[in-house]
């Protein structure tokens, strides 16, 4: 070892001696910073007829803040959890990053293709069929004509509706709404996925079958950000977590970090949150 390293040029003994320099570290694929969002809120007040007709005005506005201050990042092959109360700026914060709302300041960079499944069902025409309605919100998730032509068999059949898929939309269920957009959505190979998984439609059997259709997508997506109540499957699936309280960050970090303090601070209970705007 000795005589070999002495034979070795003067060069390479420096090479060899040098410490070895840090592999460099991609750029994160989601990037925000000091993220703020918010609307107007109408506030009314009882007038009397007299004020109604002299001042028409329909209210004063009052500023709430969806998002307050937000940051976080986030890299290839993680998988980002958000959690928190109703209200807290979860679905608004994905639909940030989703490209469909525009925040009021910070910045929001996204390096890469996002899909997101927030809305199964988002642009259906209830007098069209199932079948049209099929091509209609693959359109809307950006999936071309061609890739539907191609998979429609298999997404009839994973919606299971059967001869419904000919009948007009007005003669669905909700749940049959839902199986169907998620039966189109989950020909989708996404990179980046946002995921709200409370959107598991149809019946236990139907959300089994679409959890593990779920899964299936989050493992050949490169970043999956995803809202749940459910926290057991956040500890499963997710590296990291969110914790959103109000619109601003209460926590930022490795999903059992966060997630440990947030179940302590709800007491141990999954948070139920499907109604969330």
């Amino acid at each position: 070892m000795t005589g070999d390293y002495l034979a070795m040029t003067e060069e390479a003994r420096e090479k060899a001696s040098a410490p070895s320099r840090p592999r460099p570290v991609s750029p994160p694929l989601i990037e925000v910073r000091n993220l703020k969002l918010w609307y107007q809120l109408q506030q009314h007040k009882r007038r009397s007829v007299k004020e109604v007709l002299l001042s028409p005005r329909k209210g004063s506005a009052q500023v709430h803040w969806a998002l307050n201050g937000v940051s976080f990042q986030c890299h290839e092959g993680e998988a980002l959890g958000i959690v928190g109360h109703n209200g807290a700026g979860k679905s608004t914060l994905c639909l940030v990053l989703a490209g469909i709302l525009t925040p009021d300041t910070g910045t929001v960079q996204v390096r890469g293709e996002v899909t997101p499944l927030l809305n199964f069902g988002a642009g259906f025409n209830r007098e069209l069929t199932g079948r049209t309605n099929a091509y209609l919100y693959a359109s809307f998730l950006g999936i071309p004509h061609r890739v539907v032509d191609r998979r429609l068999d298999d997404i009839i059949a994973f919606s299971e509706l059967g001869n419904f898929i000919d009948q007009p939309m007005r003669s669905y269920s909700a749940g049959m709404k839902a199986r169907l957009g998620f039966s189109v959505a989950s020909i989708l190979d996404p990179k980046i996925m946002i995921l709200d998984e409370s959107l598991a439609p149809g019946d236990l059997a139907f959300k089994a079958k679409s959890r593990t259709r779920m899964m299936e997508m989050i493992q050949h997506s490169q970043l999956l950000i995803v809202v749940s109540h459910s926290c057991a499957l956040l500890r499963q699936i997710c590296t990291h977590c969110l914790w959103l309280d109000h619109g601003q960050t209460r926590l930022f970090g490795e999903v059992h970090q966060v997630l440990d303090a947030y179940e302590e601070a709800m007491g141990g209970e999954e948070i139920l949150d499907l109604d969330e705007p």
